[in-house]
């Protein structure tokens, strides 16, 4: 693997090759050309080198999807030093632990953020740089502040003739060199330092180029929705169509459906990037409505007309994501089955892909023409993927990989590392699946969500809220062990709630109506004893995922 191109390499190609083409574009804001980013790249290195950062030192970054939070995540790496992406929905605490246990010299901070920090608990850093201009909030570290002061001058002086495409000399990085430490937000309340070399994004890079860069035209336009500190929103969202010369638009606001329903009208993405959530609650809130009509419904039971029907449906749910997308990619979390099939039925290019943080992050992938319905793809190149199984058809077992995508380790976390990668080099990733005779994964849930039944049989959550999700008044569920007995906690639809004036009682009366359908599906161990209806969604990470172990 160490035979692989310089990750920075393709950096450097991308903006000499579209050096005046628009770039990055804060949605509903300003727009940044190549060259533009260029220079910015070049500014923050004068910074850089002025603070006395050297390679290999750890630069943080922390707030809202952004064009300034793409720079800077750019120009630590072309300068040599490791990025640390923090969540920006994490919390003070959580903040100031990451960089600390980083050991982070410098820290970029989004306006959001800047109000939930605190510098003097992180002692060890040097300076805070606001994101919105570079500017500095916090400096301990004289030439640091004497160089933002002195920028303009200092860059004219290095580039008194202009600074142009052929002064671009950066850091050339090798495959096993430390690129990220990535910490997880992951459901178990724990966050690890994944260390992800050069190879690694290289590999998630290079391989989405091939296999889905090939569809798209040459000049394509994105729209970033997910974190671009979580590795599916950085690699599929921002590292992929960078490098592909696209241009880039950044939701710097928060994603609600209707901002996002609105983006994708104005933007019309040439293919959509998204976790379950976002596709279910568009489908749900936006398509179901116009479509579940009982004219509808009765053409489609029309051999003559059903065709046309499914193709004016498959329209009207193309239109909700711009119309223009090559496909819609899903990962994070399960696609709910019902919305899957509906999909699927009209022929829409759908496909659902896997993959770890520790693996940056893709694993599996399937494009939309060969997709296999229920399942997250086959094994992308370079990576070998299989099931701990001795009958993986039919009897799940644990998912184990290996290959160019994989992680160095867990941050100064020994023992963690020795868990996750065994001496094969097979990272264990913690999910169930089986897989089919050609290679489609199908993932049955978390090897560390699964819950024992009373006879000791093995109860898979995720299938059963799968099915209770798509049920009358429920927007999403959660199911747990309390003793002997399993129970369904459910969050209603309160806005069609509200639509309705449905009281409390008539909640509980539907919901039990529900709890009563839905064990009529189940096998007698997996069976539903109870309900409890909640008041509020469930938390969640940022890749919209429950926090599970908020609610056993």
């Amino acid at each position: 693997m160490n035979n692989i191109p310089s990750f920075n390499s393709y950096i450097e190609t991308t903006i000499k090759d579209n050096w005046l083409l628009d770039a990055l574009t804060d949605y509903k804001g300003a727009t940044l050309q190549y060259h533009d980013v260029a220079r910015k790249i070049e500014k923050l290195h004068i910074m850089m080198e002025a603070a006395g950062i050297r390679k290999g030192d750890r630069i943080a970054i922390c707030g809202r999807n952004s064009a300034h939070w793409a720079v800077a995540f750019l120009a630590t790496l072309t300068y040599g030093a490791v990025i640390v992406p923090i969540l920006h929905e994490f919390n003070g605490e959580q903040i100031h632990n990451i960089v600390n246990h980083s050991e982070s010299r410098l820290l970029f901070v989004g306006d959001f953020v800047v109000n939930q920090i605190d510098e003097s608990a992180m002692p060890r850093l040097e300076g805070i740089l606001n994101l919105p201009d570079f500017s500095l909030y916090v400096s301990h570290n004289e030439q640091l502040t004497d160089a933002r002061e002195r920028l303009n001058e200092l860059f004219g002086r290095k580039y008194p003739n202009a600074f142009r495409r052929e002064d671009i000399r950066w850091h050339q990085d090798t495959a096993e060199e430390l690129c990220m430490i990535n910490y997880t937000s992951g459901t178990t309340g724990f966050s690890k330092g994944v260390m992800l070399p050069y190879r690694a994004i290289w590999g998630n890079v290079d391989f989405c180029q091939k296999r889905l860069g090939v569809h798209m035209p040459k000049f394509s336009r994105t729209l970033s929705i997910l974190p671009m500190a979580h590795m599916y929103g950085m690699s599929m969202e921002f590292l992929f169509p960078f490098c592909s010369g696209y241009h880039l638009y950044f939701l710097t606001r928060l994603p609600s459906p209707a901002v996002i329903a609105e983006a994708f009208k104005e933007v019309c993405p040439d293919v959509v990037i998204a976790v379950p959530l976002i596709i279910e609650k568009i489908i749900r809130k936006r398509v179901f409505p116009k479509i579940q009509s009982n004219a509808v419904k009765l053409l489609l039971q029309m051999p003559v007309v059903s065709k046309k029907v499914k193709e004016r449906i498959c329209q009207e749910v193309y239109n909700a994501f711009g119309g223009r997308a090559y496909e819609v990619i899903v990962g994070g979390a399960p696609l709910n089955q019902e919305i899957e099939q509906f999909l699927k039925s009209i022929e829409f290019p759908i496909t659902v892909g896997y993959g770890t943080t520790e693996c940056a992050p893709l694993i599996s992938y399937s494009d939309y023409h060969v997709f296999e319905p229920g399942s997250c793809g086959t094994a992308v190149e370079n990576m070998e993927v299989k099931i701990l199984s001795a009958d993986p058809m039919n009897t799940e077992g644990e998912i184990v990989t290996r290959g160019m995508h994989v992680m160095l380790g867990y941050y100064k976390n020994e023992e963690a590392t020795r868990q996750a990668i065994d001496q094969d080099g097979w990272y264990h990733t913690g999910d169930l699946a089986t897989m089919s005779a050609d290679g489609h994964i199908f993932i049955r849930g978390r090897l560390k969500n699964m819950l024992l039944g009373a006879n000791g049989q093995n109860v898979y959550p995720e299938e059963i809220e799968d099915r209770l999700n798509s049920m009358t008044m429920v927007s999403e569920s959660l199911i747990v062990q309390r003793g002997d007995k399993l129970v369904a906690l459910v969050y209603p639809d309160m806005d069609e709630a509200r639509n309705m004036r449905f009281s409390q009682e008539d909640l509980e009366g539907i919901m039990e109506q529900n709890r009563q359908q839905l064990n009529d599906t189940l096998p007698m161990y997996s069976k539903i004893q109870d309900f409890e209806l909640q008041q509020q969604e469930f938390m969640k990470t940022p890749k919209k995922s429950i926090k599970r172990y908020l609610y056993k």
